[in-house]
């Protein structure tokens, strides 16, 4: 197990049975990068990653 998948394992715990829209995500998303500038380029790459995952 990483130690990001601690912050992953809670995500579930807590919010597992929760339904969102990616508009909610990509607010969230940008209220985080807001907050926490330093962590643009991965936010974006995670974006990005799930904007075309079921891309072939």
């Amino acid at each position: 197990m990483y130690f990001t998948d601690r912050g992953i394992e809670e995500l579930e715990a807590r919010r597992g049975g929760d339904e969102v829209s990616l508009t909610w995500l990509a607010d969230q998303l940008r209220t985080f990068v807001d907050l926490h500038p330093e962590f643009e380029v991965p936010v974006d790459r995670l974006a990005t990653w799930l904007a075309r995952d079921d891309e072939e």
